[in-house]
This record gives structure tokens, sequence and C-alpha cells, in this order.
């Protein structure tokens, strides 16, 4: 489990079919402080499991499936983010990510303004199926999500889901590779956990036949998002 805030910045380079070496730069004694063999670590939001300790660094190794559906080996970019697993008792300032990519975006636009840069992002032509899947569902106003393990809040989206635009303070963009990031440049992204959660109990509580709730409690044609409203909801016992 991860927070979404960064530690330091990296450099990757592929070893092997699976293994990759994690050469830290920015805010190296916080990442290697106490890193231990079989430690988990967000590289660019990607939980990977150390194997490897190196002076500067670490070796880790990726899943076939890890590198389907992340940008790991085909960064576009120079640096990676970073970011131990969370321990007990530490501060919790960003929210809850798993290190789980759900899937790869792209940066469509970037405007600097008086306080911020605000960097919109959308699906490439190969992932738009992936991210209506994964990521449109979960795309709400000043809802939370995970770009190159970013902790960021959402401040304006499209109903669909399609696009969505995050204000970044200055230190986030100063401090991570966001700063780095040019037009068409991949990113991975992880929906919040919690929005998925919810997705899941409504939707397995309102249209799954398994359902505990018998078929008098709800209208047999409920599948989807779009006929629960607050009433209902408050109707069945959820509010």
């Amino acid at each position: 489990m991860f927070t979404g805030l960064i530690q330091g910045l990296g450099t990757i380079e592929a070893t092997g079919t699976e293994n990759f070496k994690i050469s830290c730069h920015s805010g190296v004694e916080a990442v290697l402080t106490d890193l231990a063999l079989g430690d988990s670590v967000a590289v660019d939001g990607v939980c990977l499991t150390v194997v490897e300790i190196l002076p500067r660094g670490f070796v880790a190794i990726a899943s076939p499936e890890t590198l389907d559906r992340t940008t790991l080996g085909r960064v576009s970019h120079t640096y990676v983010n970073l970011e131990t697993s969370l321990r007990v008792g530490s501060k919790l300032g960003g929210h809850f990510v798993t290190g789980h990519v759900d899937a790869i975006a792209c940066l469509q636009q970037s405007i600097q303004t008086a306080s911020s840069w605000e960097m919109t992002f959308t699906a490439p032509p190969a992932f738009q199926q992936l991210w209506q899947r994964q990521i449109a569902p979960y795309i709400v106003p000043k809802g939370s999500i995970a770009v190159n393990g970013i902790s960021l809040t959402i401040a304006d989206c499209d109903e669909q889901g399609t696009h969505f635009t995050a204000a970044v303070i200055p230190h986030s963009y100063a401090e991570t590779n966001l700063r780095y990031l040019q037009l068409g440049h991949w990113v991975n992204l992880e929906a919040d956990i919690l929005g998925k959660y919810v997705g899941k109990f409504i939707r397995s509580s309102f249209g799954s036949p398994s359902s505990d709730i018998s078929s008098d409690d709800v209208t047999p044609s409920l599948s989807g998002f779009d006929q629960i409203s607050p009433a209902f909801l408050a109707e069945h016992g959820y509010l």
C-alpha cells in the first residue's frame, strides 16, 4: 500500500526480460533507508518487488502482465517517481494507492497558471477500450487518481470520463517527473480503490442474480449506475 506522495526520482534500465535496475537520484535517502529484499517500491506507480539492493538503487522484477499494462520498459521520459510502501503509523497525506496500474494515459495538454499546472490526460488510441472499462467509471470531479504514482485530485472531467484535468501544485510539479512530460507522453493510471469497491458493491448488490437482496427489493432491469439516485439508496437502506 502506498499514499501517492513521491519520495524521490530515479532512472530505470531494463537488465533482462523482467528485471529492471532503478538508480535513485533526488530523495535517495528516503527511498533507500531500511530498504530490504522483498520490499515493495512503487516505480512510476507500479508496485515492484526488490530482488537486489545496490549502493545507490535497487533491482526489481516485473511480471509479464505488469509489462503489458504499464509504461515499464517503454518509458518515454528520463525519470521515474519512487515511493516505498506505507509503514504502520506513517502519515497518509495522499490517498490509498495499491500500485496496481489500471490503464495507460497520455498527456493531452499542460497549461501553466498563476498557481498551478493544469494537466489534461486522455487514453491513447490503443488503450481506449481498457480506459473505458478500468478508468472512466471512476473519474469524478474532486475525486482521487494516481498518475505515475502521484496522488492527484481531478479538477475537471467530462460525464463520459474520456479525459480529466488535474491542477498540479508547484511542489508536486517540481518534485516529480510531471515536469519532464511532453505532450503525448504516456503515464500510468490507477483509479481510486475505494471507488472500485463501492462500484462493485453496487453492481453485485443490484445486478447480480446471486445477490442477498431479493428480487422484490430492486427493479429487475437495474444493471448500472444511471438508475441509482440518493432517493433509491435511502429507500433501500443504504443512506
